[in-house]
Order: C-alpha cells, then sequence, then structure tokens
C-alpha cells in the first residue's frame, strides 16, 4: 500500500483535488446500488423481513459513507443504524470471535 498514486523518475505523484459528496455518489452509484442484493439475499436465507430486525449495527470503513447509512436504513424499514459502534473495530471483534470459532475455544 503506497501513500501515493505512482512515481515515476522524478519522485510520487499524489492527486489532490475537491470531490463534492453528490459527485462521490454518482462516481460510486453503481457500488452502492450494488450493496442492496447482499442484504436482500441474507434476509431471504435468514426467512426474515425489515419488520423482523430489531437494529441495525454497521460494520466496516464504508458504512461511513452517507448513502450506505441512508440504504441500510431504507432496507431495514426506516430504522436508523447504531452508530454507537466502531465499524473498523467491530470487524476486527467479529474476525477474532471467527478465528476463535475455528480453532474450537469460541462455540
Amino acid at each position: 500500500s503506497l501513500p501515493f498514486i505512482t512515481a515515476d523518475a522524478s519522485g510520487p505523484k499524489h492527486i489532490e483535488t475537491t470531490l463534492s459528496r453528490a459527485k462521490f455518489e454518482q462516481i460510486a452509484g453503481d457500488l452502492i446500488t450494488r450493496c442492496k442484493t447482499p442484504v436482500e439475499q441474507a434476509l431471504k436465507d435468514a426467512k426474515l423481513s425489515a419488520s423482523d430486525l430489531n437494529e441495525i449495527v454497521l460494520v466496516g470503513g464504508s458504512t461511513r459513507i452517507p448513502a450506505i447509512q441512508t440504504l441500510a436504513s431504507q432496507l431495514a424499514g426506516g430504522k436508523a443504524p447504531n452508530q454507537s459502534v466502531n465499524p473498523d473495530e467491530v470487524v476486527a471483534v467479529g474476525a477474532a470471535v471467527q478465528a476463535g470459532v475455528l480453532a474450537g475455544d469460541v462455540k
């Protein structure tokens, strides 16, 4: 992971630009929309509907994007996401729990 976009003989090359939220959401629109199907499939697989959900907790850095938060709320029947946890820490804790399950230390 490099702290710059590319480099040539004269050194690192950086891109510094201002991007409005509207432009970002336009650029990322397809990716944001693609998040919908896995959520719908997870609900279907669990035989649940949005009304069955008590709470939604968003995990991972991308959940800081307001458009992702809005989509999650829509998919959860209008429930606001619980934002009392650090989404990066939740991923780390989940990975630790899964490691414990795989190692047989956690049931």
